[in-house]
């Protein structure tokens, strides 16, 4: 125990002289608001649990970096004969409410995405004979697996309950930002177990790990490491794991077929030898335990260091009382939550509007350690100098709503993922900003180059003090690399041809989307030849359009548009996770000039209703797994992201009460506070974004500019707390499930007599009232 004693003075001593990081952490823990009232109790975890939400019940603080919870099955990413197996896509968050089984608990999740990694660190409880296999052992016994109960099962924010029946052991969790925390409830037992899994991944394959590294420090204290290859190509995340009592006995089986072993070979590494190294290993610590005796562990992670991750233990739960960490993250939640006080229809509205809030808040998450050192792109440890890292910007999706919600209630937090990006850019080998990163790592998903849209959005907005020339010079960097997706062609041609990249019209609309963020920066900047450069560069929509057709449709590269094309078909025409007829309406940043192009505003209108109401076959969504039954209505898919926008389009039509009327019923159909309450993938919070904005009667349309477009609030009262000091309540009149329109809209008591507002009046508080009507009201 003296070395653990040791070890501990010195990263205490270490924690205690540090200046003006911990001075800022100290403070942000001090300017947490202890509500009075409870939001955290409107929040229910399961809902998106089921089917294709991909969102996980587990403990987790507000955008923290671990999260702690349950896995329910293993489902490798490969079939035997090399084939995809397209069950894997289920688990892209450990976890499937239809489960009976639970594998284990991991550290770290996605929340809502629709591919995946991740699933760190698998810890298991067990009693009886030592079983080392998750589901079945080589001669086809059971695995460690219990099955349980959604009846013992409990989730709420920062807390996640079940009992594992096997084993008769009450499981419970919960996290700070850093440190996950285990109290595990065994029975009377002479063969009690704690499992750790270092085999287990999510999108599992052969060979995902690429090392895996255990220290047993004494017999309290374990450190360690490991390094994936999956969708981050070079992941590393490392351990400190404590127990609350000292295990008798310890060891590990390794998987690998390693022919050699140095000189290892002169120990028995499998029985309580302190080191165990491996592709592919699991470790046990055994305990005798009494009746109802609780065994904690606290489980810190790094991605710098185990030394990293002892003084992330350390600062973040010095204490063994759960309750306290468990207290002080639900008050957490609850100081996040309360930046939105609404009040809504039914009980039911009220737990889906705060669960989608809590959503939102699961990611992006922390990425430094409490000394706010971090690992970079390039591999190497560096320190946040004026932010905080942050990682996981799944930027195709979260840029439309999340973001720029983001610059409405965590305008702070945002402008420190601003700053993130830019870091990002400085270590990149492209110097490019990320496209969809995580872990240090660009993992390419997805097509054009979003983040420039964030920075528009913040910048505009006058949100954050990033610097805004090494942001425009990291945008132009970005969009200039000749080989990244289709960019250089598009570059030359002025549209990205089909025959030289897939999803050519989609990328074409995306880039033009974002060249025109990119001269929103220029023009902040006072960079003229930038704004000049870029805006050319975000018309290039035009030239995907064919007229003849009234669509945008695949243009080759000889300048004819391909003829074999079906505008209904998502697959393989030209738009990715998308069809001509939906995904072609995405010109955000010129939409009265889309309108005009595509026939004026009443055969706008025309289609838009077509869109919602037409039936669309199953052929035309057979071949992707995004795209499914639950997230449509008609040819509209809610439950991708491309579409979100579409809604509110009849605004530009003149006909803003079928605005009113489409989000009414988008809010009704495709969100619930049930399991399916999800429609869809919440795509690391941009399904539920899309429900909050939507909730207070607006949405923004075009990120990159100052207005969001007016709709059809679903509170009957929102106050929102605003970082500036300001409050903005939000107040309906006669809000009724039948009164869906809108027939006047006041702010601070002066009519708006448009169909949008400004950033600006949100943020100078006061009141936006809608006065709501069972009567459209139309156009004269």
């Amino acid at each position: 125990m003296i070395k653990k004693a040791l070890f501990l003075i010195g990263v205490i001593a270490f924690i205690g002289c540090k200046d003006q990081q911990t001075t800022v952490a100290e403070s942000k823990k001090e300017a947490i608001a202890k509500s009075t009232k409870d939001y955290a109790k409107f929040v229910n975890p399961i809902i998106g649990t089921s089917k294709m939400g991909h969102t996980f019940p587990g403990a987790t603080a507000p955008f923290g970096m671990v999260q702690l919870s349950p896995q329910t099955n293993m489902e490798v990413m490969f079939k035997e004969d090399g084939s995809y197996n397209s069950k894997t896509y289920e688990y892209c968050a450990g976890y499937q409410y239809k489960d009976t089984t639970i594998v284990g608990f991991a550290h770290t999740n996605f929340s809502g995405t629709g591919h995946s990694d991740l699933g760190d660190f698998l810890v298991m409880p067990t009693t009886g004979d030592l079983v080392l296999d998750p589901l079945k052992t080589a001669s086809d016994e059971k695995g460690f697996y219990s099955t349980f109960s959604h009846d013992t099962e409990e989730a709420s924010p920062g807390y996640y309950k079940v009992d594992l029946e096997d084993y008769k052991i009450k499981a419970e969790l919960t996290a700070s930002d850093r440190v996950g925390f285990h109290k595990y409830t065994f029975p009377e037992s002479q063969e009690a177990h704690i499992l750790l899994d270092l085999v287990y991944n999510v999108y599992h394959h052969n060979d995902k790990n690429v090392w895996t590294f255990i220290r047993v420090e004494n017999d309290t204290l374990v450190t360690g490491y490991r390094q994936t290859r999956g969708w981050a190509r070079t992941k590393k995340v490392f351990f400190a794991m404590t127990f609350s009592k000292p295990f008798k006995s310890y060891g590990h089986k390794n998987y690998d077929n390693a022919k050699y072993n140095g000189f290892y070979r002169r120990f028995n590494e499998e029985e309580n030898f302190p080191e165990m190294a491996g592709k592919n290993i699991r470790a046990y610590f055994n305990f005798d335990t009494k009746k109802d005796e609780e065994i904690k562990v606290k489980f810190a992670l790094s991605p710098v260091s185990t030394d990293g991750a002892m003084k992330n233990l350390v600062a973040e739960i010095p204490h063994w009382d759960f309750n306290q960490t468990k207290t002080e993250t639900k008050e957490k939640w609850n100081a996040e939550l309360s930046k939105i006080d609404a009040t809504l229809l039914t009980e039911a509205d009220t737990e889906t509007f705060y669960t989608a809030l809590y959503h939102t808040m699961l990611s992006p998450i922390l990425y430094e350690d409490v000394d706010g050192k971090y690992r970079g792109l390039d591999q190497n440890i560096h320190e946040s100098d004026g932010f905080t890292n942050y990682t996981i910007f799944s930027l195709w999706d979260t840029y439309r709503a999340l973001h720029p919600l983001f610059n409405v209630i965590q305008q702070e937090r945002n402008n420190d993922m601003i700053k993130s990006m830019l870091a990002h850019h400085d270590e990149s080998v492209h110097k490019m900003l990320p496209i969809w990163s995580h872990y240090a790592n660009e993992n390419w998903c997805m097509i054009g180059y979003h983040a420039t849209s964030v920075i528009a959005d913040a910048k505009v907005k006058n949100v954050g003090d990033f610097d805004v020339n090494h942001a425009l010079k990291a945008s132009v960097n970005t969009a200039k690399v000749p080989y990244f997706d289709g960019l250089g062609d598009y570059i030359k041609y002025k549209y990205v041809p089909d025959n030289k990249s897939h999803s050519s019209v989609s990328k074409t609309l995306e880039l033009a989307y974002d060249d025109w963020c990119i001269a929103q920066i220029a023009k902040e900047a006072g960079d003229k030849d930038a704004e000049v450069e870029f805006l050319e560069r975000a018309t290039y929509y035009e030239n995907v359009y064919n007229a003849k057709i009234g669509y945008m449709s695949p243009k080759l590269a000889d300048g004819t548009f391909r003829k074999d094309f079906d505008p209904l078909d998502t697959h393989g025409q030209g738009f990715i996770e998308g069809n001509a007829w939906n995904y072609g309406l995405y010109v955000p940043h010129e939409l009265d000039k889309m309108v005009a192009m595509m026939g004026g505003k009443e055969r706008f209108s025309q289609h838009l209703d077509s869109l919602f109401t037409m039936e669309l076959d199953d052929k035309y969504i057979a071949k992707h797994e995004d795209i499914t039954r639950d997230g449509i209505i008609g040819n509209y898919v809610h439950g991708n992201e491309p579409g979100h926008h579409i809604p509110y389009l009849y605004n530009w039509t003149g006909k803003e009460y079928k605005t009113q009327e489409r989000v009414r019923m988008i809010m009704r159909t495709m969100y619930g506070p049930g399991v399916d309450g999800l429609c869809g993938n919440d795509d690391a919070g941009q399904m539920s974004a899309w429900y909050i904005f939507s909730s207070l009667g607006f949405y923004p349309v075009t990120p990159g500019s100052d207005r969001y477009a007016l709709g059809s609030p679903l509170v009957k009262e929102a106050v929102l707390n605003l970082e500036n000091g300001k409050q903005l309540t939000i107040k309906t009149i006669n809000q009724s499930e039948k009164n869906v329109y809108v027939s006047k809209v006041t702010i601070n008591e002066k009519e708006i007599n448009r169909n949008y507002i400004l950033h600006e009046e949100l943020m100078n508080g006061g009141e936006l009232i809608f006065e709501m009507s069972q009567t459209p009201k139309k156009e004269k």
